[in-house]
């Protein structure tokens, strides 16, 4: 019996490379690195981005005076064996550096603090692993950052010029975060790249800091914090809004000129899921999240995402669904379809009573001196006083708002509206007194997102109710004066303009 020592014992995490037939040897490795042409340059222009991170970093520091913050981009993550998700930066780095895409997997950014002027501030240091030259090793061999693998990455000043940002190669990083540690403070952010937070502890030991279980609590203040930062977007993050508002839009229409086909097709959410998703890619950096396309009595199944059943002709189809752009921001928008064309009349009570919902809501959003929470309260106003019209609550609106009833939640049992930025749910570590009890501010976006749905089983609504669930969602922002805009105002959503909407569209 042969027994094979080498294999048995060869560390699991590296027999990957059992399938590889790279040759080593010199005469190989020489040519590999000789007779390549002039790369021509990657990055060759500023970001427009890059203007608004002084600002952003200013604010991130503002409450840790003199002390160091790294934010870890993310690395990637293993999605089977050797292959490997796309890559998508933690939102903080990403509201940060200005990195989107794919950009940059394994980068940190430091925020070191500094005096400028008689400030005190915070200035941002980029660490990530530039491109190496042509007779590395790296270039041919490297499947995590070889350009024969990944594609040509930028240099130190490409990168530098693109960002704004003064870039380091990330190798330089443990130096840095070691430099007068224990007279400088060290916060990361934590359960984004492992490696990253064991060396900031591994210096925060050294140094005679608190570190790992003595450190969550400063730790968690910085998650806290940036996350708080987002609440109000700047110029930039509200036209990144817009862009991918309009991205969505162009991804319905692209569902509804594949209504037809869905219809006969035996998994036909996944051919409206489908028609999305290459509108997302196409359009944008992908989805935002995952696609909802629910027909019939899934629409009643509020994160309906297996999108497996069949599209009936006479059914509603719900659809959630959100582009999100290469600079990261993503849109959020429900619009629920009529699969014929046209509306049932049953259909057409519950679409009506939502979209009435809905602009209560809006027209609440923009009172001077409403809260968040407000927005909610509006929407259920107007689902509550439908619902006792119809004969369907068991009490009268009134008693159904109070907090002692809430009857009405059985059919709009989630929240009207949440924050919208990089992230669908965004700035979602914020503190309740700055997110659900905080008055609305300028540059504060957000969904209004209200619904209506009577499970095909719910023997406490009439039978011509069941099996119908209705939600309209748009993505709004407070302007300087105080208004609200809804950037989604293109997208059709009364009765009649969906309708004609969909026959416009099918006329094509």
């Amino acid at each position: 019996m042969t027994n094979n020592t080498d294999e048995t014992t060869k560390d699991l995490a590296e027999r990957g490379s059992n399938r590889s037939h790279r040759p080593n040897s010199a005469a190989f490795k020489e040519f590999m690195g000789s007779n390549w042409g002039e790369r021509p340059p990657l990055l060759t222009e500023t970001a427009p981005v890059a203007q608004y991170l002084a600002s952003r970093h200013h604010e991130a520091g503002a409450p840790f005076a003199g002390e160091r913050l790294v934010i870890p981009a993310g690395s990637l993550k293993t999605r089977s064996n050797d292959t490997d998700y796309r890559f998508r930066a933690h939102s903080a780095f990403a509201h940060l550096t200005g990195l989107g895409g794919e950009m940059e997997p394994d980068s940190v950014l430091v925020l070191e603090p500094v005096e400028e002027d008689g400030q005190v501030t915070h200035q941002g240091v980029l660490y990530f692993q530039p491109r190496a030259s042509r007779s590395s090793e790296e270039f041919y061999a490297d499947s995590r950052y070889g350009e024969f693998w990944v594609g040509a990455r930028p240099s130190l000043d490409e990168m530098e010029l693109f960002t704004g940002l003064k870039c380091a190669p990330i190798d330089t990083l443990k130096d840095a975060l070691a430099k007068d540690a224990g007279l400088v403070q060290l916060r990361v952010l934590p359960q984004v790249d492992a490696t990253v937070e064991a060396l900031v502890n591994e210096v925060r030991v050294q140094a005679g800091l608190p570190a790992g279980a003595d450190a969550v609590a400063q730790d968690a203040a910085l998650v806290e914090h940036l996350s708080e930062l987002r609440l109000q977007k700047d110029q930039f993050e509200v036209a990144e809004l817009q862009r991918a508002v309009d991205a969505t839009a162009l991804g319905f229409e692209r569902i509804i000129r594949e209504l037809p086909r869905a219809v006969g097709h035996r998994r036909g959410e996944r051919v409206i899921e489908g028609a999305f998703a290459t509108a997302a890619r196409e359009e944008g950096n992908g989805l935002g999240y995952e696609t909802i396309a629910a027909a019939g009595n899934h629409a009643n199944t509020l994160h309906w995402m297996d999108n497996s059943g069949q599209v009936p002709a006479d059914a509603l189809v719900l659809v959630d669904a959100g582009v999100e752009i290469d600079s990261l921001y993503t849109a959020d928008i429900t619009r629920t379809l009529p699969v014929s064309g046209k509306f049932g009349p049953t259909q057409a009570k519950v679409y009506q009573a939502v979209l009435d919902a809905a602009e209560a809501a809006l027209v609440r959003a923009g009172e001077p001196g409403c809260r968040f929470r407000d927005v909610h309260q509006a929407a259920m106003e107007v689902i509550a006083q439908r619902l006792e019209e119809w004969g369907i609550l068991p009490v009268t609106a009134a008693e159904s708002l109070a907090p002692e009833g809430q009857q009405h939640r059985r059919w709009m049992p989630h929240g009207t509206s949440h924050h919208l930025g990089l992230d669908v749910h965004d700035c979602a570590q914020a503190r309740q007194e700055m997110y659900q009890d905080a008055v609305l501010q300028p540059g504060m976006a957000f969904t209004i997102e209200p619904g209506l749905y009577f499970r095909a089983d719910d023997l406490a609504v009439p039978a011509e109710f069941r099996g119908i669930g209705v939600r309209i969602e748009d993505d709004v922002v407070v302007e300087a004066d105080g208004s609200v805009r809804r950037l989604s105002e293109d997208i059709p959503r009364t009765i009649a303009d969906v309708e004609d909407w969909m026959a416009r569209i099918w006329a094509q």
